[in-house]
């Protein structure tokens, strides 16, 4: 197999041609390999690429059969491997625990490759760090490829691998998947373990999944990483068939909400409503019954969340755990004053919150429960350059400048990771200047089986395989 034949493939069609025999994982590996070695100098999404690629577990069997895989470097850890999240806090750490994310990632034959690069700790919508550099997004490298699974998204869409881990804590597999082209699945709260030690991430916002180029490797992911563990905090409704087998489902008639308005202190740029728009025509030309819907939250309450008094103590946990101090020479300007803006909260405050997350709940519940599903652009806007009041690493903005910014810029995205909300981007559009833009199909909670359908038919009617971003291995 040349390059540019392994680029053209999803992780789903590898798969079947390792299990006709016409390809082996190794030469997949070594693939990736050359992929990684001809992109990854431009794009800077990959920060280790395994020495042991060659010889890693998962090499067959399971749905993917060896198809390469990599790993956002936070949140879901793979036991003796590095994970520095993105920050000088962590710098040369490596964890003792493997997750359950990773141990069905290998189950699934996914063989993990390497490491990607994130946000310093997951914080930004941005994809980089002072511990990593930028992480240029292939469609424009002067653009952000998005956080803060920026260097999977980056990855997948240049061509090293065609799939990789992200975790979403208030959009970041969709952030990255809109601006980089791609399919991005925030699963439903519960869906996808965290144990063994992080089960119901961040009081259940965070969650692990995938980025992707196709929805029948979303299915399929789904299928692989879906399940409970003993010691998860609660168990969410199981499917009635594989995701796989709902490709092969009828759709039905569905009643759709629109967001058409902006959700937060950022206007909607013209030529991603118009997306939203053709979408919601095209949904309507399939059957479904389309409606308007209003903003379902009150965009201050939703910035109050991410300035909470625990957080210092998370920070500190983690300094004392490395043997190091929190100062300039650890965290990046906004992540250290963001610590120091928490650590002077009164704890009070942290019940206080527990009661903005309890109404912010209700009021979306109440304002949304009459539509099976909803339909939202993914991002405000198309993909920004580097740096910016967006970037952690910038010294003249404020903790709460910088969090109402953050929230503003995820207006549609971080509300569902409150409410516990499925939600897939799609990338069924491109801005005038060839830039990708995403649109989000938001389900009942535990009903990723819809969105799957849903997101098929809309695959199938407005194909986006033949967008290519302007960095792409084999292209050479």
């Amino acid at each position: 197999m040349k390059l540019s034949e392994y680029v053209d493939h999803d992780a789903t069609g590898l798969a079947a041609l390792v299990r006709a025999g016409e390809v082996t994982p190794l030469e997949l590996t070594r693939l990736a390999r050359q992929a990684h070695d001809e992109v990854n100098p431009r794009i800077n999404a990959v920060i280790e690429f395994y020495e042991d690629a060659e010889t890693v577990a998962g090499a067959d069997g399971g749905l993917f059969h060896g198809v390469p895989f990599l790993r956002k470097d936070i949140g879901y850890t793979e036991a003796g491997r590095l994970e520095e999240k993105g920050s000088r806090l962590f710098k040369g750490h490596r964890s003792n625990t493997d997750s359950y994310f990773f141990r069905r990632a290998r189950d699934g034959g996914l063989r993990t490759l390497g490491r990607t690069t994130t946000s310093e700790l997951g914080t930004t919508a941005m994809s980089q760090s002072v511990l990593n550099g930028i992480t240029g997004n292939p469609w424009d490298l002067e653009r952000t490829a998005g956080g803060s699974s920026g260097g999977s998204a980056a990855a997948v869409a240049a061509g090293i691998t065609p799939i990789a881990s992200g975790s979403d804590g208030g959009g970041s597999i969709r952030i990255p998947a809109s601006w980089c082209g791609l399919v991005g699945l925030n699963p439903s709260r519960g869906r996808v373990s965290g144990g063994p030690d992080n089960q119901d991430a961040s009081g259940g916002f965070s969650r692990a999944f995938v980025l992707c180029r196709t929805v029948r490797d979303m299915a399929a992911a789904l299928d692989v990483f879906s399940g409970p563990h003993p010691g998860d905090p609660f168990i969410i409704i199981q499917p009635n068939r594989s995701y796989v087998e709902e490709l092969s489902q009828p759709t039905g008639r569905l009643r759709v909400g629109v967001a058409r308005t902006s959700w937060g202190a950022i206007d909607l740029d013209p030529e991603v409503l118009r997306a939203v728009e053709s979408t919601a025509t095209l949904l309507q030309e399939m059957g479904h019954t389309v409606k308007d819907i209003d903003p379902p939250y009150e965009p201050v309450e939703f910035s109050r969340l991410y300035l909470a008094p625990t957080a210092a103590s998370g920070f500190e946990k983690a300094a004392r755990a490395m043997g190091r101090t929190i100062s300039t020479d650890t965290l990046e300007p906004v992540n250290l004053k963001r610590y120091e803006y928490s650590r002077d909260l009164p704890l009070s405050r942290a019940a206080d919150l527990e009661e903005v997350v309890r109404k912010m709940r209700f009021r979306v519940g109440e304002a949304i429960h009459t539509f099976d599903i909803l339909l939202t652009p993914t991002m405000p806007i198309v993909a920004v350059p580097h740096g910016g009041i967006y970037s952690a690493n910038n010294p003249a903005v404020s903790a709460e400048e910088y969090v109402e910014a953050d929230t503003a810029i995820c207006q549609y995205t971080g509300v569902f990771n409150v409410t516990g909300q499925p939600s897939v981007s799609l990338p069924l559009s491109q801005s005038a200047s060839g830039l990708p833009i995403g649109i989000q199909i938001v389900g009942r909670f535990g009903d990723e089986a819809t969105l799957v359908r849903v997101a098929r038919d809309l695959e199938k009617a407005r194909p986006w395989s033949h967008q290519r971003p302007k960095i792409r291995a084999g292209n050479s």
